[in-house]
């Protein structure tokens, strides 16, 4: 061995020894487990703001489609000889147009939709057309066609296809399109073609690509990267838009099923609640209703955790104003809603719901678990309807377990007041909400240590780390988010349920931030808070085991360096877990010490880490940060399996080995 080879292995040598010194020691009970861990754990929370549903998930491509936006024509340009009328075959959602000769051969009646900040199409792809039409004189012939209306190409059209129109009574037309390339702002275009009028309603287009493959369904890369987070509870259809503004514009979920043609256009209260960003085509058609929301939890694997208005506006917008809300005495039908709610997704099919969903084309009960009366909500205003909601419920279906809310604050006296109230109607749950700043989550590692174990179970329905100062999907909010978890794992006996919030966000049509998942026409990418939350959801286990440091949990006590940790054993899968967070500046030795093991097998690492803690992924460059697979050895002393390692300063990694 050369004197350099020498120099080289004494300081390796030294390096490992002073390493081993200065170790932090986890020591993990891998014998007896604290508690086991809900399926519900870790899920997903939806909501239609920054364009969720229509724009987003719900694959329509067409804004507007039914001409029932308070200004018909939003959304379309019309050219020639075009009307809009309200006689129309559905119901509610009554208004049409009628395409007639322009009186010259050489001009042309029709009309282009813009759809949502455009229209995304891919090369390659068909895309479904369709429409409710009649021809007053018994035939016509429309033309339809996807262009690009800033094309340099000779041609702006470069998909058309013609649909002839057969009768004089309302039919429903498809076609198929098939892009010939990828645009994401392409926009759709229908002629009239010769001189007989044609009536025109529910104009669609979907990718016939979608999620699942359900027709006319969810878009795919977005249902696609839900299914991917393995997630135990889906929470639908929010949020503030389950209360509306006022009353009038509540969510109502019976106004969501059945034919879509005919579900009723309902005011976003999103549309006007931010001046400095505010989109005044902001609706909800519907299209993704109680319905979608509940084939899409099954989709997904997730139990569905519906919430329904409780005879409140929202109290922001309402404040202290009690004329916004129902009165307590005239409660009944928004409780017969939630009553029916439950048959809906549960009742067979002779019921009058149940047979509904049957007739839906799904026969089969949803098997709904859970219901939430009332979001964010607070005060005496709140506890006084509630109570009746809880009566009904319990009275004809005791096993459906209540989520109620502890406010919007996660401290104070309005939060104290909500669990005192909580506990006092015997909620199963109660939706803690928090978005707040980086201190905040590196300060609440303890949170679940001293709540009350006999009481509800926590349901942490909302929450994000926004960064002071920089509020967007930065590394290192992300990386505290992970922090605050492992609290939500260790105390597994009383948190049942997470979900991170917003989900998911338009690039063009935003109005909150962070959110987990950020798309626009064509493209979509993963936040790195998405990837902590996936890390946790995959790796979630069955039973959480005591994990400690000089016999205190860790979770940035004085003493242990900025490290956070938990551990939990997956007894499916005979696998122990273990997370480990470093928030420190500094690169941080760890011994993980599983006692009562004897076999030492290989452990395999996921690891987030980087170095820039302000940078975040983009639509452009999707990948920048997301977790990296590796592999270490582990060493049988004692008794004991002993994991070595250094963990990088600012990061996250999970280690995973065989029992």
């Amino acid at each position: 061995m050369n004197l350099k080879m020498v120099a080289t292995t004494m300081v390796a040598l030294t390096f490992a020894c002073n390493t081993q010194a200065q170790s932090h020691v986890l020591q993990v009970n891998t014998k007896k487990a604290v508690a086991p861990i809900q399926s519900t754990m870790y899920g997903l929370f939806f909501e239609d703001i920054n364009y969720a549903a229509d724009g987003g998930l719900y694959g329509e491509l067409v804004k507007n489609r039914s001409f029932e936006f308070p200004q018909p024509l939003m959304g379309w340009q019309t050219f020639g000889h075009v009307t809009v009328e309200n006689d129309g075959p559905f119901e509610r959602c009554p208004h049409y147009v009628t395409l007639a000769y322009p009186g010259h051969r050489e001009r042309r009646s029709g009309l282009v939709n813009e759809g949502y900040f455009g229209i995304g199409v891919l090369k390659g792809e068909d895309y479904r057309f369709s429409v409710w039409a009649k021809a007053p004189n018994g035939e016509a012939r429309i033309k339809v066609q996807l262009i690009d209306e800033g094309t340099l190409e000779e041609r702006q059209d470069f998909a058309t296809a013609h649909i002839d129109i057969n009768s004089n009574g309302w039919k429903r037309y498809e076609v198929k399109i098939h892009s010939p390339k990828t645009d994401n702002k392409a926009r759709l275009r229908i002629f009239l073609e010769g001189q007989q009028p044609v009536s025109l309603e529910h104009i669609s287009l979907f990718p016939v690509n979608t999620f699942r493959n359900r027709t006319n369904g969810m878009r795919r890369d977005l249902g696609q990267a839900l299914a991917d987070i393995h997630p135990g509870v889906f929470r639908f259809p929010g949020g503030c838009i389950v209360e509306g503004e006022e009353l009038a514009n509540r969510y109502q979920w019976k106004n969501t099923i059945g034919p879509v043609e005919n579900r009723p256009l309902n005011r976003n209260r999103w549309e006007f609640t931010f001046e400095h960003r505010y989109y005044p085509d902001y609706f909800q058609s519907g299209g993704l209703g109680f319905f979608e929301y509940f084939q899409l939890s099954e989709d997904i694997g997730a139990e569905p955790l519906p919430v329904l208005n409780v005879g409140m506006a929202c109290q922001y917008q309402n404040w202290n104003d009690a004329n916004a809300h129902q009165p307590v005495d005239q409660l009944d039908p928004y409780i017969q809603d939630a009553l029916d709610l439950i048959e809906f997704a549960n009742g067979d099919t002779t019921t009058t719901w149940g047979r509904q969903r049957a007739e839906m084309g799904h026969p089969e009960p949803f098997n709904l678990k859970f219901i939430g009366i009332g979001n964010e909500q607070w005060d005496s205003m709140y506890y006084e309807r509630l109570k009746p909601f809880v009566t009904a419920i319990r009275k004809h279906y005791p096993n459906i377990k209540i989520v109620g809310s502890s406010g919007p604050y996660p401290e104070g006296g309005e939060f104290d007041r909500g669990w005192a109230e909580m506990r006092r109607q015997k909620a199963d749950l109660v939706d803690e909400h928090y978005y707040r700043d980086e201190q905040w989550f590196l300060h609440n590692g303890l949170r679940y240590e001293t709540y009350d174990r006999r009481g509800p179970k926590v349901f942490a329905g909302e929450y994000a780390c926004h960064g002071k100062g920089k509020k967007w999907n930065h590394y290192e909010t992300s990386l505290y988010e992970a922090a605050f978890m492992t609290d939500l794992e260790r105390n597994a006996d009383i948190v049942h349920m997470a979900t991170y919030a917003p989900l998911f966000a338009h690039i063009e049509g935003w109005q909150w931030r962070p959110d987990m998942i950020w798309y626009d026409n064509t493209r979509m990418f993963k936040t790195t808070s998405y990837y902590v939350q996936q890390m946790y959801a995959t790796h979630k286990g069955t039973h959480a085991l005591r994990l400690t440091m000089n016999g205190k949990p860790v979770a940035g006590q004085d003493g242990q360096d900025g490290l956070f940790a938990s551990a939990v054993a997956d007894k499916a899968k005979h696998t122990i877990i273990v997370k480990v967070i470093n928030t420190s500046n500094q690169p941080q030795p760890v011994s993980i010490r599983l006692q009562d093991r004897k076999s030492a097998n290989d452990v395999h690492t996921l690891t987030l880490c980087h170095t820039e803690m302000d940078e975040e992924n983009t639509l452009d460059n999707p990948d920048l940060i997301c977790p990296v697979a590796g592999k270490l050895a582990a060493k049988a002393v004692k008794g004991s399996v002993i994991i070595d390692d250094i963990i990088p300063a600012k990061s996250f990694r999970l280690y995973e080995t065989a029992e």
